[in-house]
């Protein structure tokens, strides 16, 4: 029961997300940039339900708008890292010799650098922007999904259809493609949707750095950056709203991949973690 109640508020919240994501903007043509001093740091009303933040803009609409760019930037890095990662996974685990030893290898080595660090390093190469942000996510969270296509795929391979498959001719690019690949989609997909409030956060990290998006744009990394003289005087509304932004969606979507993983496979839950 328990179970279901939580599922059913994480989707619920996602909808809603979603919605307000798609339709605010066409709902409310406003200009989330407008600047009013007249009206800064106002507290919650009815004219501004989040209130105002150090130069009157409206904290609902650029949370909205922050909240955008960072499910854009979500969908956008899971979706290209879960591809590399699929690829270097099932190539790893069908391939196998030495083939496999190099590509984990490469795994390792990426991996023994702390994800922030790389994340900075890549994003740092670039002008401040929405692409240099996705391709810092990409380079850093591939990495699991690969660990995962490849166990999974050294675990299909011992499987009677596929020695059946081996034994009548089949090459092993007929076997990955016709056997291996299909049978990891679901845990790829899996992982991909578990990646993508990872990568939410990581570009609300970088954007807190000064090193994701440009300061005018919204985001809620920068609003939440540029809020903490306003906490420091006492006005929590500018800090605590874009924070709810980052901290509510991100949560509901991990409740939807914790339900779909369970009944994926709930015996293997923490080998489908990130």
């Amino acid at each position: 029961m328990a179970d279901r109640v939580r599922t059913g508020v994480s989707a619920a919240v996602t909808a809603a997300v979603v919605l307000a994501v798609l339709a605010v903007p066409f709902a409310v043509p406003l200009d989330e940039q407008a600047v009013d001093l007249a009206a800064k740091l106002q507290a919650p009303s009815w004219a501004h339900p989040f209130g105002t933040d150090e130069v009157g803009r409206d904290l609902l609409l650029r949370s909205v708008y922050g909240l955008r760019v960072s499910l854009f930037v979500g969908v956008a890095a899971a979706l290209a890292a879960t591809v590399i990662g699929t690829a270097v996974g099932a190539a790893a685990g069908a391939l196998g010799g030495w083939a496999d030893r190099v590509l984990m290898r490469i795994v390792d080595l990426f991996s023994s650098v702390p994800h922030l660090l790389l994340g900075i390093f890549v994003v740092t190469m670039f002008r401040p922007g929405v692409w240099p942000v996705v391709a810092s996510v990409v380079v850093t969270h591939w990495l699991s999904t690969a660990r995962i296509v490849r166990a999974e795929v050294l675990s299909l391979r011992s499987r009677s259809y596929v020695d059946a498959a081996v034994s009548g001719g089949a090459s092993r690019w007929r076997v990955t493609v016709r056997h291996l690949l299909p049978a990891v989609l679901p845990q790829a997909g899996l992982a991909a949707v578990l990646m993508i409030p990872h990568a939410i956060w990581h570009e609300s990290a970088l954007s807190f750095l000064g090193l994701g998006l440009p300061t005018h744009q919204a985001s809620l990394g920068n609003m939440v950056q540029s809020a903490r003289g306003s906490l420091l005087a006492g006005d929590w509304w500018p800090t605590l709203f874009p924070g709810l932004f980052i901290i509510v969606p991100t949560l509901a979507v991990a409740g939807l991949a914790g339900a779909w993983r369970e009944r994926l496979n709930p015996r293997r839950r923490s080998e489908l973690t990130l």
